[in-house]
């Protein structure tokens, strides 16, 4: 039997050895250059060489062959290949797909997942996420590969996407400038593939930094390449000992981002959206819309109302947020995850140039972020508290729950009206403008995300204790 293959937010995610395997590699690799052969009209020679696929990978174990043999698949289907010299962070990838002529890229990466997971995502010749449509499409063809295909295995061109990359972020960020804040910097790779990345940029900016993990490990020193303070605790140490003015991490595939200030607390993805957004319309003089995720801070509605942009909320992915910022002018787009892009950069989440604009908003503040906040926090006369709690739950009781809460959704949680209810992206529930409880399945892991945000922590920990009875009394009946 077949091994099902499903693509979630942002492309497919498996256990290496167990569904992640090199025939269902070449499975994938076949769909995509089917779709790429149908969709670029690469009907003869020419336009095949004129326009090649790109295939990049990650640090993770094996990564690298099984890009190659995706390669070979492609290269025997008559589709010209290029594969990246040496791993690559997502965002570079992104870019150079669309920086010149290509039928798009592969990228081989887990993002965060734990080191015994690998991935693949199709990102089109625009740079940003595959829509639904795409996916939807190479989907269709993943059973067309012939039984015992036999695939050649010539030599591949490699090419190095680095260097087209970092100009690109140069003009986006005037390193001389930045240099001349003496930010005091403090740097965790957790061996990802921004190494050799994020540190060249500071180090071009003659700003002091001092490098955590920068060597490549499929095992990830034992952790997660995931930059959440439980990841971050050599960093944070760092900053503490050495007195460090800001500490700067990626994840594992550098699409997203981690800020941590000189007091050792990490900034959560949704207060760095509110601070970049500040930013660049007080600092860089920029307009457009916010576009957020379904589950990302209201706080950023409020700063809408306040500098007079549009927000806009898209269901959880980042191929929404890249498409919204494809077909409108918009400022900034982001989810609480810790992906964001901005104006005139690709539509695709980008950690690098996300931890470089941070240090630009210090430079340009002459503050430390913790106090940063407080004056964003002041204008906008509003904090909040957000939090999640994952419900692990086995497939069918995932199910038999989500359909009990969208056919019966509760009309009050802990003595709060229900007031809306969204079904966009799972079942979100509001208890006014600013207060929600968000439920939704996760595209990438086994587990039913539930998100919550209030105006302060009282009132969140009421709600969510009187939501997590709720489901409990739905699960016993």
């Amino acid at each position: 039997m077949t091994e099902k293959i499903k693509f979630g937010t942002d492309g497919w995610r498996a256990i290496i050895a167990d569904q992640f395997t090199f025939e269902n590699v070449e499975r994938v690799a076949f769909a995509v250059g089917t779709y790429v052969k149908n969709e670029y009209a690469l009907s003869d020679e020419n336009s095949a060489r004129d326009k090649p696929i790109l295939i990049g990978y990650d640090t993770r174990f094996l990564a690298d062959k099984f890009a190659e043999r995706a390669g070979h698949i492609l290269f025997s289907m008559g589709i010209s290949v290029r594969i990246s010299q040496r791993d690559v962070p997502t965002p570079c990838i992104a870019f150079a797909a669309q920086n010149k002529p290509t039928c798009g890229a592969l990228q081989f990466t887990a993002s965060h997942n734990p080191p015994e997971y690998c991935g693949i995502k199709y990102i089109p010749h625009f740079g940003g996420p595959a829509t639904n449509s795409i996916t939807n499409e190479i989907a269709k063809h993943l059973d067309a590969i012939p039984q015992n295909y036999d695939f050649t295995r010539g030599k591949i061109e490699t090419f190095d996407p680095m260097p087209e990359y970092l100009d690109a972020l140069r003009r986006f960020v005037d390193l001389e400038k930045l240099g001349t804040a003496k930010i005091r910097i403090g740097y965790d790779a957790l061996f990802s593939t921004s190494r050799g990345y994020l540190d060249k940029l500071i180090e071009e900016a003659k700003l002091p930094v001092s490098i955590l993990h920068a060597h490549r490990d499929p095992l990830f020193g034992g952790g997660m390449p995931e930059p959440k303070p439980e990841f971050l605790k050599e960093l944070i140490e760092l900053i503490k000992q050495d007195n460090l003015d800001v500490g700067v991490a990626t994840d594992g595939d550098a699409d997203r981002f981690a800020v941590i200030d000189e007091n050792g607390e990490c900034f959560s993805a949704n207060q760095l959206l509110c601070l970049l957004t500040r930013h660049l319309v007080k600092n860089r003089g920029l307009r457009g819309a916010i576009v957020r995720t379904v589950g990302t801070t209201h706080l950023l509605d409020k700063m809408g109302k306040m500098y007079g942009l549009d927000v806009i909320e898209t269901p959880v992915g980042f191929k929404y947020i890249g498409e919204q910022m494809r077909l409108r002018d918009v400022l900034i787009g982001g989810e609480e995850s810790g992906g964001v892009s901005v104006k005139g950069h690709i539509p695709e989440k980008d950690g690098i140039l996300a931890n470089l604009l941070v240090l630009e908003m210090m430079e340009f503040e002459k503050k430390p972020i913790s106090k940063i906040w407080h004056d964003l926090v002041a204008e906008i006369g509003s904090d909040f508290v957000a939090k999640r709690a994952d419900m692990h739950l086995t497939a069918a009781t995932q199910k038999a729950l989500m359909k009990h809460l969208i056919d019966s959704p509760p009309q009050e949680i802990a003595g709060e009206k229900v007031v809306k209810i969204g079904l966009s992206d799972g079942l979100k529930l509001y208890l006014d403008d600013f207060t929600f409880v968000l439920v939704r399945p996760s595209g990438t892991e086994p587990i039913l995300r539930v998100s919550y945000e209030a105006p302060d922590s009282e009132r969140i920990e009421k709600i969510m204790g009187a939501f997590k009875k709720h489901s409990e009394d739905v699960l016993k009946t």
